[in-house]
């Protein structure tokens, strides 16, 4: 059934979802680029504008964006340094001319014809992350979408005289004027690939990564206990605490990044987590000293397990791809430590003040019953 809010436009699925179509990866979202049109005629079809810079609109019914065909020219520092030109005599080709990597230049048109001025699938085909032109040194963004596509596509190289253009983008200073914001956006998307270490090696090949993650210590063997994530599925949160394993302090680049609380959570809790597990490296499980419950109250206490549960049996399948974890011992530590009732103890106690430190003793005692062996 035709879609009346398009008829008669020009109108051409452009970029990610083309390219993942020809790899035969499941559809995802659709961007769309629209021919000769002007935002005026947008509106009167009901499209919701919702572009900045240049114009986008929202379709009315499936929410889909749709741009108009644009040029881009320098005109300052960093990927927001461009004026736009959108004007109805702006072709198809013109506006995938402007963009990052041939695989996402290519577009298709409604009957299924595909438009690929630069070669772009037989880079797909090939498995190569090759720019579009020299225009990729005006936009630093492109370098962290390079990783994030290196990441995305662990099998694809990227083509040599693209890492030589990238390296510029450093030497130049144009990575420098990358916003916060958009450096989470990628290094979040890039975190949440197939291979999330290979965007590590471009920004590292580049000489991008002290610009653009300051102070970020990345180890031998920061990408294979990344992999490990991607093996386990762990949320971004624990890509990040692993990500972050070996850099302290670590708030001051959350506050940089600007990134969630959550992530920064996690990474701060995780390395202390990984001490108070190899402090008890060699414990029986069912059979501890006093001083090894304290141990393990302790630990609990500093990751906050008994508020926050969920997060600490998260924690602990991060910690796994760190060192060999007693998930089932610490799992059933808390269940000890929760069977407390605090309230009861409490009750025992006259001094407010002293409610915390008896209810300290009181989960301690509870962990030696269960666990002395006696």
């Amino acid at each position: 059934m035709a879609d009346p809010a398009i008829k008669g436009l020009q109108v051409y699925v452009v970029g990610g979802a083309v390219r993942d179509a020809l790899l035969g990866l499941p559809p995802g979202d659709r961007d769309w680029v629209v021919v000769g049109a002007s935002p005026q005629a947008m509106v009167a079809r009901g499209f919701i504008p919702v572009g900045g810079d240049f114009p986008v609109f929202l379709h009315p019914h499936t929410k889909e964006e749709y741009a108009l065909a644009r040029t881009e020219r320098k005109s300052g520092r960093g990927y927001r340094g461009f004026t736009f030109y959108t004007g109805s005599d702006v072709t198809l080709e013109d506006d995938l001319r402007r963009r990052d990597l041939t695989v996402n230049a290519i577009a298709q048109a409604p009957d299924g014809e595909l438009i690929d001025p630069l070669n772009g699938q037989a880079d797909v085909h090939a498995g190569v992350l090759r720019h579009v032109g020299k225009a990729f040194v005006e936009d630093p963004v492109r370098l962290l979408r390079l990783g994030r596509f290196a990441a995305q596509f662990p099998t694809f190289e990227v083509a040599d005289e693209t890492l030589t253009l990238a390296r510029k983008l450093v030497t130049q200073g144009e990575v420098d004027a990358l916003v916060p914001e958009r450096v989470w956006q990628e290094l979040a998307k890039g975190l949440m690939a197939s291979a999330p270490g290979r965007m590590l090696d471009v920004l590292e090949q580049t000489g991008a990564l002290p610009r653009v993650l300051p102070g970020l210590v990345v180890a031998a063997d920061t990408a294979e206990e990344l992999a490990c994530a991607v093996r386990n599925d762990l949320p971004l949160a624990g890509r990040f605490a692993l990500l972050c394993r070996h850099t302290q302090p670590i708030k001051p680049l959350c506050e940089r990044l600007r990134v969630p609380k959550a992530c920064c959570d996690y990474a701060v809790l995780l390395p202390q987590l990984l001490h108070d597990i190899a402090r008890l490296e060699g414990v029986s499980p069912m059979l501890l000293t006093g001083q090894d419950a304290q141990h393990i109250l302790d630990a609990l206490m500093q990751a906050d397990a008994l508020r926050r549960p969920d997060r600490f049996l998260d924690l602990l399948r991060v910690a796994e791809c760190v060192r060999p974890v007693a998930v089932s011992a610490w799992s059933a530590y808390l269940g000890v430590v929760q069977e407390v009732d605090a309230g009861a103890v409490a009750r025992t106690v006259s001094e407010p003040k002293a409610i915390r430190r008896a209810l300290y003793q009181a989960r301690l005692q509870a962990l030696v019953d269960v666990y002395s062996g006696g």
